[in-house]
């Protein structure tokens, strides 16, 4: 969807200003560990996966997305999830407390368990019996379309042209990613001149790589 989160090419929003690499802490405080550990431990309970959580952060309003910090961000996005998968009422979030016992259903596990599952990760490609369209040096356009759910495709490439650098192989579609539903597509590195993002505005000598799955091009 085409939000707050998505603000390539953006002007007036000032410089990006990052910190160090070397110096920058992982945690600016305790809260941001508590909130990373809290997204992470919940999506153990498989009602969501990645995909579905980082649409749960680009759902807020832009004003909000954009004043809060990063781990704010998470923790909204991990509330929204709780609430509308029905694990945690809107009087139990606003509370702090527990209405009733967990549903039977739900597996929690334990730390040791849930410590191996964060340790063993989840790879994002996979064995899909799908042939890929376009081959290395090919030109495409991306499909200039502004879903209203989830999709990797930035806005300021979409209607542009570009030249395949690299096939990744078939990974997990994020569009149409749910716990029931897992595509896969084609992955691309998409390289972009910088005239053509730009215009005659940006740097001409300039160039952007971008990872595009499949459904997101066509022939150009």
């Amino acid at each position: 969807m085409n939000s707050g989160h998505d603000l390539g090419g953006m002007h007036g929003l000032g410089p990006i200003n990052p910190e160090p690499q070397d110096e920058e802490p992982v945690f600016h405080a305790d809260w941001e560990r508590k909130a990373f550990s809290l997204t992470l431990a919940t999506a153990l309970l498989g009602r969501w996966n990645i995909d579905m959580g980082r649409h749960s952060r680009e759902r807020q309003h832009p004003a909000r997305y954009l004043m809060n910090t990063y781990y704010e961000n998470w923790l909204t996005g991990t509330e929204v999830l709780l609430k509308e998968s029905g694990l945690v009422t809107a009087e139990e979030m606003a509370t702090g407390k527990p209405q009733g016992p967990a549903p039977n259903s739900i597996h929690v596990p334990g730390p040791d368990e849930a410590l191996n599952a964060v340790k063993a990760g989840g790879p994002a490609d996979i064995d899909a019996p799908v042939q890929a369209q376009y081959a290395v040096g090919d030109a495409v356009r991306v499909r200039n379309f502004h879903p209203k759910g989830h999709t990797r495709a930035p806005r300021y490439t979409r209607g542009r042209v570009g030249v395949i650098q690299r096939l990744h192989g078939i990974h997990v579609y994020p569009d149409t990613h749910t716990p029931d539903v897992t595509e896969g597509y084609p992955l691309y590195s998409v390289r972009f001149e910088g005239d053509e993002l730009w215009g005659p505005d940006g740097d001409a000598k300039s160039s952007v790589y971008a990872d595009l799955w499949e459904p997101y091009l066509e022939p150009a």
